[in-house]
């Protein structure tokens, strides 16, 4: 069998929800040995129903394929000695708690690096670890009304819709994936370890600035328009107003 190009390669997994699990997912999909840890309570995702399949919640079978998981309490004691030998044999940790909270437990960014210089340590957050919004909670239908993509999302006529997948909490993985595989590449040049901070906000504008329309009313001042499903620049398209 060929092997996948992340053979070898070893994640820590300490991700919630969706985003962050779906960037690991990525990692595992293309041949990562990715160890998932929960809390005794579980992946929140885990209760996501229904529907649910003997049991189980079809969003986190699909965002936790291909990994191993296992249940840590890192509030306890007993779970440092584990945790320190999962950091040292990893060479990615993923985590999408609130800012700050995995260091008030001792696992923040200098714990990691200190046990493993070479670790790759990416967060996954709602609004970044910087800035007057760090500290706010955000997932993705939140973000998407806040970033601005349900005001051009729906009918003309009609409120601001949701879209109807989950393109914040998906795109800010696959960033991350990204980001995370550039952080490897680079440290088989340097050897060097390094932090990487994601946000779904980010995600969310960073959708919202491509499409020529929007780009062209935002610099008039004016607000984006709802337009269906229809398109500026390609047929069927409606005439930029």
């Amino acid at each position: 069998m060929t092997a996948l190009p992340l053979d070898g390669v070893r994640v820590l997994d300490l991700t919630r929800n969706l985003a962050g699990p779906y960037a690991a997912m990525i990692l595992a999909e293309l041949g990562a040995d990715v160890v998932k840890v929960e809390g005794p309570g579980g992946d929140d995702t885990r209760q996501w129903g229904p529907p649910f399949w003997n049991g189980e919640a079809p969003v986190f079978l699909a965002a936790n394929r291909n990994k191993r998981s296992i249940v840590l309490d890192l509030r306890t004691d007993e779970a440092r000695g584990v945790m320190d030998r999962l950091c040292r044999r990893s060479d990615v940790l993923l985590e999408s708690f609130r800012p700050g909270a995995l260091e008030r437990l001792g696992y923040g960014h200098e714990w990691a690096s200190s046990r493993n210089p070479g670790l790759v340590y990416c967060s996954v957050t709602p609004f970044g670890d910087a800035g007057p919004l760090r500290d706010r909670p955000g997932y993705d239908p939140l973000i998407q009304a806040f970033s601005g993509i349900m005001s051009v999302t729906g009918e003309a006529d009609g409120p601001p819709v949701r879209v109807g997948v989950s393109v914040i909490d998906m795109g800010t993985g696959m960033w991350a994936a990204m980001s995370v595989l550039a952080a490897l590449i680079r440290r088989r040049r340097d050897g060097r370890g390094c932090r990487i901070v994601t946000s779904l906000y980010e995600t969310g504008l960073a959708w919202d600035e491509l499409p020529p329309r929007h780009v062209r009313r935002h610099r008039r001042g004016a607000r984006p328009l709802r337009v269906r499903g229809q398109h500026d620049r390609a047929l069927p398209g409606v005439p930029d107003r």
